[in-house]
């Protein structure tokens, strides 16, 4: 459970540094702090949507064989 929160929070921390370096935001001002914040809250929303999209996807797939394709043989 301890490399599970390790790996989410290790995650979070490495997408937070992809922020800051692909908009070349400077955390010493606090204007770039908050443009920092709104980009990282919107990065999780895209995350947690993209997550609800596969789900919804993963879910509506067929698992199970159908019986047709069993006697077929």
């Amino acid at each position: 459970m301890t490399r599970l929160i390790m790996f989410i929070l290790m995650f979070l921390l490495i997408g937070a540094f992809w922020i800051v370096n692909n908009n070349n935001i400077h955390l010493s001002q606090g204007e770039s702090r908050m443009e920092l914040g709104q980009l990282y809250y919107n990065w999780l929303g895209n995350i947690f949507s993209n997550v609800k999209d596969v789900t919804g996807y993963v879910v509506k797939m067929e698992w199970l064989p159908n019986n047709s394709s069993l006697t077929a043989e």
